[in-house]
């Protein structure tokens, strides 16, 4: 489907129904449908979905391929995704190597929107039009269309941004969870992170602000590490230095003032983590989250005696599992709150076609890329 180009039109979700045919839309201000979908009662039950029946690298093993829809069940809802972003973990799912992988054949990702299309007759919280998030990991979001029990998804508000909704689930909960369980800090404490530009990195900038934290962010280095310093100083980063500089004697002059952080958040490993440690407070707390640089934290036993440092570890998939839907909904509201108030925006994101996700699985799997891919349906 395709419309006239008639500028800054902006139009999300047009339907009509007549003798069994639904027509739903995106109309987006490049001017154009993302995506129209025209369904018989007869046609239903089946939609597009990024599908993967091995493992292995991403861009070898996952197809757009059409699958049937589970039957709607009374207490289940009927979605059409919205938008859903590339993450490293669905990277790593595809690849065999995360912790917990689905049965295969499997849909991609795991994070995203979506908008409700129909409800079971069970079903009393949640109403067609409302936008809706995965409340764990395993829903499979690349894809058309999800059938799935209310309780797999979290309402949230309509009023913020898609790019926001479709980011919501995995790395601001992480950062916010990261900052408020591990320390009690108060404002004017200091939090160092690496990977300052992830997806977490960017979430614990803004959230650390809003608490008033000042933040030390490292990131490696890099042709447009200007560029990007100069981005993340524009989200609120406190400073920005690279992996490099953390390792240099004018760190000293850095505490000279700002408090040394009590809290480090390692998203890589290696000596990256290692070098954090080095710069923490005395009885401070090191969590990790992440290893991207796959090598392991080599702890100074310095750091253990002297310092007396914890070291810690934290997997929001887990979380959630262990505190319930309750109190995931309370977390997803209270960064509902935070971009409703313009303290939390969604990461740097490149939208892509949903049609066009080997482009976007190839940017994502590209070193330096600062980018969130985010597939539009």
């Amino acid at each position: 489907w395709r419309c006239p180009d008639n500028g800054a039109m902006a139009l999300r979700g047009a339907w009509t129904q007549g003798r069994g045919l639904l027509l739903w839309g995106a109309w987006t201000q490049r001017g154009q449908w993302t995506r129209a979908l025209a369904t018989s009662a007869g046609a239903r039950g089946r939609c597009e979905a990024l599908v993967y029946h091995k493992h292995g690298e991403p861009l070898n093993v996952i197809h757009l391929e059409n699958v049937k829809l589970s039957q709607l069940g009374d207490f289940d809802i009927r979605i059409q995704m919205l938008a859903a972003p590339i993450n490293p973990s669905d990277i790593n799912m595809m690849q065999g190597t995360y912790p917990i992988l689905p049965d295969l054949p499997a849909i991609g990702g795991n994070e995203g929107v979506g908008q409700i299309l129909e409800v079971g007759s069970k079903v009393t919280n949640m109403k067609p039009g409302d936008w809706v998030i995965p409340s764990d990991a395993g829903l499979g979001t690349w894809r058309i269309e999800a059938v799935s029990n209310m309780n797999t998804f979290i309402k949230v508000p309509k009023v913020i941004p898609l790019l926001c909704a479709a980011t919501l689930s995995v790395n601001p909960c992480t950062a916010y969870r990261m900052l408020y369980d591990f320390e009690s800090l108060k404002p004017g404490d200091s939090v160092i992170q690496n990977a300052a530009n992830s997806g977490v990195g960017q979430a614990t900038i803004q959230i650390a602000k809003a608490m008033s934290l000042k933040t030390i962010n490292v990131i490696r280095d890099r042709p447009d590490i200007q560029e990007l310093s100069d981005r993340l100083k524009a989200m609120g980063a406190d400073y920005v230095i690279t992996e490099e500089a953390l390792r240099k004697p004018e760190m000293k002059e850095l505490f000279k003032v700002v408090p040394r952080p009590r809290l480090a958040l390692n998203g890589v490993g290696g000596k990256s983590a290692t070098e954090m440690l080095r710069h923490l407070e005395k009885g401070g707390t090191i969590v990790t989250y992440g290893g991207m640089a796959k090598k392991p934290v080599t702890v100074p036993v310095s750091a253990l005696i002297f310092k007396d440092v914890k070291i810690r570890g934290f997997w929001v998939t887990q979380w959630k599992r262990e505190h319930g839907h309750d109190l995931v909904q309370e977390m997803i509201s209270q960064l509902c709150g935070f971009i409703e108030e313009g303290k939390l925006k969604a990461p740097i994101c490149t939208e892509v076609q949903f049609q066009d996700y080997q482009t976007a699985l190839k940017a994502a799997t590209t070193p330096f890329t600062s980018s969130k891919q985010i597939l539009i349906m």
